[in-house]
């Protein structure tokens, strides 16, 4: 492995985060793009230049000593992709190069297609573990981060949970409520999902495969792993860690 993992101790280079921001944001109306866009009046990066929900989102990872590598999706097919990605991120950051190492890779037709493209790169350093995060969840803390990570160490496969206040039912095409969800035993999904990197990348794979033969998508990394791999470990998510949408969540 290029990450030393000794005494319990996890080298920088074992660990890596995948950040998604390869969609198109039409939710958000036209413009730039939701990842691209400031935080707010007032809220600055290390660099003093306006804080970017993309930027937010990588300074999160970047903190994070035990993150050695982290790739970023972008949109494909658009000659300028990398190039306005970069100018939306600190620049004291991407200078850095050493830890983490930050690269770009252009993304797929789907969100999983995405991921799995930035996996296929992240292969070249051969981490242990990888956390993959939404781009549109810039507040996104580093005790949230740290959680997701030791409870990867610990099962190889964890996603955040956030418990429902309302009561959730599941209905037919015609309409009619068919299953009556117990409220304490469903959860929303959050990012970062973390996961042994191997094993995610092979269950990616396998994804692919499917989705040559049938006309499915899959809705998270944590879908992708339970279905090939095996269980997904649940940790608490985290109130504050809201995705972007639509303009209003701004």
């Amino acid at each position: 492995m290029d990450g030393a993992i000794s005494d319990g101790v996890i080298a920088a280079s074992a660990i890596a985060a995948v950040i998604t921001a390869a969609g198109s944001s039409s939710r958000m109306g036209g413009g730039i793009k939701k990842e691209y866009r400031p935080l707010g009046p007032g809220i600055n990066d290390s660099d003093g230049r306006p804080l970017t929900v993309l930027g937010a989102a990588l300074s999160a990872f970047a903190a994070n000593p035990r993150i050695g590598t982290i790739i970023i999706t972008i949109p494909a097919n658009v000659a300028s992709a990398e190039a306005e990605a970069r100018a939306a991120l600190p620049v004291s950051l991407l200078m850095k190069g050493d830890r983490p190492r930050i690269r770009f890779v252009p993304g797929g037709p789907t969100r999983r297609a995405s991921v799995h493209r930035a996996l296929a790169l992240l292969s070249v350093w051969n981490p242990d573990y990888v956390l993959i995060h939404d781009g549109g969840r810039p507040w996104v803390d580093g005790l949230l981060i740290e959680r997701i990570i030791d409870a990867a160490l610990r099962k190889a496969a964890v996603v955040p949970l956030l418990p429902l206040t309302e009561t959730p039912k599941e209905f037919d095409d015609a309409g009619f409520v068919t299953q009556h969800l117990r409220r304490a035993s469903v959860g929303c999904a959050q990012t970062p999902q973390g996961f042994a990197f191997p094993q995610i990348l092979r269950a990616h794979d396998l994804a692919e495969e499917r989705e040559r033969r049938e006309n499915y998508e899959y809705t998270d990394d944590a879908e992708v792993w339970g279905e090939f791999i095996g269980p997904v470990a649940v940790v608490e998510g985290s109130v504050k860690n809201k995705k972007i949408t639509f303009p209003e969540d701004l």
